[in-house]
């Protein structure tokens, strides 16, 4: 059902961009977390999540609030997406997030607020211990 070519197209929209950045600043400097919805439209429902370890250097995603959002994507059937801030470094998966990536036909997205005036955010799949970057397109729906 994937398609698992070489460059593999990540869609964001400029306001789901906005929001993850938006998420990202608001508890800084510690990492913030959450779920996308991915629908077939491409259409993204945004999860913010509490990270229940507020660190800056990993997170721990909120279980009831990981809960509630995994069981509406997977109800409505969208695709995942699971992201997460790098505060101080840049948007590429640590080798925690790799070691912890349990879902190989999601999405991983990475925040990083490491330039404060450029955030930037970046894609991955992360399959079997192996990263490989998406290409990241950022939709502008304003004008439509």
């Amino acid at each position: 059902m994937d398609d698992h070519s070489d460059t593999e197209v990540f869609e964001l929209d400029r306001a789901t961009w906005d929001r993850l950045v938006e998420h990202a600043w608001s508890d800084h400097p510690y990492e913030v977390c959450g779920l996308l919805g991915i629908q077939p439209d491409g259409t993204i429902e945004h999860f913010p999540i509490d990270n229940a370890e507020r660190s800056m250097t990993y997170y721990v995603m909120e279980p009831t609030q990981l809960l509630r959002a995994m069981r509406q994507i997977e109800d409505e059937g969208w695709r995942l997406g699971i992201y997460h801030s790098h505060p101080h470094t840049h948007a590429y998966p640590s080798a925690t997030d790799i070691r912890l990536a349990a879902y190989p036909e999601a999405t991983y997205v990475i925040v990083t607020l490491q330039d404060r005036d450029r955030p930037g955010i970046r894609a991955f799949a992360i399959r079997d211990g192996e990263v490989a970057e998406k290409r990241l397109v950022v939709r502008d729906d304003r004008a439509a």
